[in-house]
């Protein structure tokens, strides 16, 4: 989201009063095509200038594209993932740009273009509210006021990093003599993504590098910039230990290279639908592997559509977290930067032509360990019609790693049952046209174990209703318990 806020204001010469803009290009800021971002300049009573901007980001069904759902397997570049949009004025001076809209869309090969309308008509209001709570917080404590508490929230997010990468400093240097941490993960295709982390400990500052990690991939796992910034702040909040607003404060003590031309900052017109939802994942897995946290999570959001020319429908599907220092995985739960739930099977069958068959955990596929990694899932689509289905997946070949003799998770699967009894593996990422009485039957991986199976575990901490750990701290909270850091 800051970058795409950012590429409007370096790019964009003025900004007017009623103007929204919208833009989802991954050199603008974007993630993916289908995750349209809107934009409104917040004004203020004379002031002729924008004091804030409020932003909203969602992932649209279907904006165009090679198949139905906007998440292709197969592409190689960015014009067959949908309508692409830099800084696109999606209301000028109060008008909603609706003919324009539609032409572009429909020029990208959008399949459902009321419900692309109505998803940005209530991003637009979204934006709307949000710039009349703005407006009533100035109005409450005055400009000024407001304006430093936006500096302080993110100056308290620095403080944060800053503390939480002194105490991984001194631990790393007392347990190796040095402050410098290194991880390399794969993609399923090979692809290497690898990351060193030089820590100084009196500052509180890191150099993120990931130089050694592979070039841009002729499919579309290439995951713009932003995803790789995104998912770094994600791991930085995550690890601080206490609850941190989500903002840019947290990487000011971070200095970060990506190399051009890499997986992680590909050309502008590589192919990106699968960046955003798949390699942000080993983006994660290899941050959090660096420093030590935990196991791996499942490392994939499993991304299946299903549909035809005239519709789309667009799920991801849970899988089993990692295990850490205190605790056990959790199973069958979203992880990391899935960011949805999915929907339920009465809606789908409802609305669409497949019977949800099967919908269950996938027992004892969660890695073995001192605490254990969370179950997959299994999950059974059987058509009722003629479709094409889309599968976008990772860890099918390469199973999340386990920490400190932890065991690692089971990995996926996708298979296809057709009516006649064949079962075929469709394998991590393709498209296939399914007939009635065919079935899907999705693995989702399991999370990886953390430490030596065998040892005792201590006792639990309670559950809530999802299974779900309550009050187990921080990963750093409890090595310092430990360990005396």
């Amino acid at each position: 989201m800051q970058e795409a806020v950012q590429y409007q204001m370096k790019t964009r010469k003025t900004f007017n009063r009623d103007d929204v803009i919208l833009t989802n290009h991954p050199a603008a800021g974007g993630s993916h095509l289908p995750d349209f971002t809107v934009i409104t300049p917040v004004f203020y009573k004379d002031i002729k200038t924008p004091i804030f901007f409020v932003a909203s980001r969602g992932h649209h069904a279907d904006i165009g594209g090679i198949t139905p759902g906007s998440m292709p397997p197969h592409s190689t570049s960015l014009d067959q993932e949908g309508a692409a949009f830099k800084s696109f004025l999606l209301v000028n001076a109060g008008n909603f740009q609706e003919e324009e809209l539609t032409n572009e869309i429909n020029k990208a090969g959008g399949r459902n273009l009321s419900d692309n309308i109505s998803d940005l008509r209530a991003q637009v209001a979204a934006n709307k509210k949000g710039i009349d709570l703005v407006g009533e917080l100035i109005d409450q404590y005055g400009l000024e006021v407001v304006q430093a508490y936006m500096h302080h929230i993110q100056t308290n997010a620095e403080y944060a990093v800053r503390d939480m990468l002194k105490v991984v400093a001194q631990e790393t240097k007392r347990r190796t003599g040095a402050t410098v941490l290194e991880a390399e993960e794969f993609m399923d295709d090979g692809t290497q993504i690898r990351l060193k982390v030089s820590l100084d400990e009196k500052e509180g500052t890191a150099v993120c590098d990931f130089s050694g990690t592979g070039p841009e991939v002729w499919g579309n796992c290439n995951a713009p910039k932003a995803i790789t910034l995104s998912a770094l702040i994600y791991c930085l909040r995550c690890m601080v230990g206490h609850d941190v607003p989500l903002n840019q404060g947290c990487l000011k003590p971070v200095q970060i290279n990506i190399p051009k031309g890499s997986i992680l900052d590909p050309s502008e017109t590589a192919a990106v639908v699968g960046g955003n939802v798949l390699t942000s994942q080993r983006v994660v897995d290899v941050v959090l592997k660096a420093f030590r946290v935990c196991a791996a999570s499942q490392g994939c959001m499993n991304n299946i559509t299903f549909g035809n020319e005239e519709w789309g429908c667009y799920e991801t599907v849970a899988g089993g977290s990692g295990a850490g220092p205190t605790w056990h995985g959790c199973s069958g739960v979203h992880t990391h930067m899935t960011n949805t739930r999915i929907t339920d099977i009465e809606v789908v069958e409802r609305r669409y032509p497949v019977h949800v068959r099967t919908f269950t955990l996938r027992e004892n596929t969660g890695g073995t360990g001192k605490y254990r990694g969370g179950d997959g899932v299994k999950r059974e689509l059987l058509f009722r019609s003629p479709i094409t289905l889309s599968v976008l997946t990772e860890r099918r070949v390469l199973p999340p790693y386990g920490m400190e003799g932890g065991e690692p998770g089971v990995r996926g699967y996708n298979f296809l049952v057709r009516a006649d009894g064949r079962v075929i593996n469709l394998g991590p990422k393709t498209a296939v046209q399914v007939f009635a009485g065919d079935m899907f039957s999705l693995h989702t991986p399991g999370g990886g174990g953390y430490g030596v199976p065998g040892e005792q575990t201590p006792e639990q901490p309670p559950k809530d209703r999802r299974g779900v750990f309550l009050e187990r701290g921080s990963v750093f909270e409890y090595r310092q318990a430990q360990e005396g850091v």
